[in-house]
């Protein structure tokens, strides 16, 4: 998990670390693009460090940088003037990037559909999205809540070849329940309008359910707590290898293959 400081639902971006893996390929039925929310006044410094380090980034709108990680999936930086972080200490205050420059947050995704219609039926009927816009084939949808994380954009592909998993492709995108009754409410309403919905998945920091959307997209909600500070403190996170209990026996096997992780440092950059 890659997060602010402290790990908060709303920060988190989550690997799948499979060497060798052979490239995915986006298209309908997945989510295609993951946006992160930067103040306003970041984007230049974001374009001056991508070209620094010989990294293409494109600006297809004035508040918008979309960028390609080393396996191909497509991220962006938007500038947002009225979001704020939810707290005033998620910002990774050690870490390569001034404070002042940090992503807030998770702005929202995009996923791909061969038709859009149920899609945004479901979005907006059973799950609180309304208030967007559309331009061409994309729809674009917020919570009503609005703050980090709550945009989704319904983009149409008719005819398209269907995503494949793989490198550079995300697997599925979580929404937020309070707690274990937000999220059971939500489970029963699912399973009412004949969704697939899964069981509760104990995942030690999060409980979590799962479902697809009309249009194939894998969908999560998770509950805030217990939370990643669990099992260390918040100044300790990232610097051990966490398990759940029934995989301790196997903590051998699974450090001698998983890569090895360092924490970034602090760096002097402009």
């Amino acid at each position: 998990y890659f997060g602010d400081a402290t790990g908060r639902p709303g920060s988190l971006l989550t690997f799948f670390p499979w060497a060798g893996m052979p490239r995915g390929r986006p298209g309908p039925g997945q989510v295609t693009r993951v946006s992160f929310l930067v103040p306003a006044a970041s984007l230049g410094w974001w374009e001056r460090r991508f070209a620094d380090r010989g990294m293409a980034s494109t600006r297809p709108d004035e508040r918008t940088i979309t960028f390609e990680d080393p396996d191909g999936m497509s991220l962006a930086l938007v500038a947002d003037e009225a979001a704020r972080p939810e707290t005033e200490d998620g910002a990774w205050a050690g870490g390569p990037v001034p404070v002042e420059h940090v992503p807030l947050g998770l702005h929202g995704v995009t996923i791909e559909v061969a038709r859009a219609e149920r899609s945004i039926e479901l979005l907006t009927e059973s799950l609180g999205f309304g208030g967007g816009s559309s331009a061409d084939a994309a729809h674009r949808l917020v919570t009503r809540g609005g703050g980090m994380g709550s945009r989704v954009e319904v983009l149409e592909r008719p005819g398209a070849a269907p995503g494949r998993l793989g490198a550079g492709t995300v697997h599925h995108v979580a929404f937020r329940a309070r707690d274990d009754a937000e999220q059971n409410a939500w489970r029963e309403k699912l399973a009412r309008r004949g969704l697939g919905v899964t069981p509760v998945q104990d995942r030690c920091y999060f409980h979590s359910i799962y479902f697809r959307e009309p249009g194939g997209v894998l969908y999560e909600i998770a509950t805030d707590p217990p939370g990643f500070t669990i099992d260390e403190s918040a100044a300790e996170l990232g610097g051990a290898l966490k398990l759940p209990p029934w995989l301790e026996e196997a903590r051998g096997d699974i450090e001698r293959s998983l890569p090895v992780i360092r924490l970034p440092q602090a760096e002097r950059v402009p």
